[in-house]
């Protein structure tokens, strides 16, 4: 990653008790937190079994949620959408293709969790897969739908 190309100032002089003053570096702070972050996403990367995730949004209408996932190449009986409790598990996993040329893509297992909201049916939850986009529709109960209340007087 290109970092912007430092400035030098006068510095700003911290002291403390324990030692002589410091200059604050915003750009060294930078690169700390960024080295940091990658520890964090290699060490999820290795406890989560190498498993990648589709890219996928939700949205929330006045019926229901809708989740989608982008898996394109997939058929539906390489999909497994599963609920435990409230959690939402969209998973399955990519072959390498023997054919000759082929643009590259990720290969694997895959794994998509999301927790669902308290208001969502889920005894009556549809999935479809279209043009390599999964789409799970999840309804809200009738409680959790919004109503125009009229005013009276």
């Amino acid at each position: 990653m290109a970092l912007p190309a430092r400035r030098h100032r006068a510095p700003a002089p911290w002291t403390s008790a324990s030692g002589p003053a410091r200059s604050w570096d915003p750009f060294t702070e930078f690169q700390q937190l960024w080295d940091q972050m990658g520890r964090l996403f290699e060490q999820g990367a290795e406890s989560d079994t190498a498993a990648w995730r589709p890219v996928a949004e939700t949205e929330e209408t006045a019926e229901a949620y809708l989740v989608r996932a982008e898996l394109p190449g997939l058929r539906r009986d390489e999909i497994n959408v599963e609920v435990e409790g409230n959690e939402l598990c969209v998973s399955g996993e990519v072959a390498e293709e023997e054919r000759g040329p082929r643009l590259r893509r990720r290969t694997g297992a895959f794994v998509y969790r999301t927790i669902l909201p308290s208001d969502a049916d889920l005894d009556k939850i549809g999935c479809e897969l279209g043009d390599g986009v999964l789409t799970v529709r999840v309804p809200k109960t009738e409680q959790g739908r919004s109503r125009r209340i009229s005013i009276k007087g």
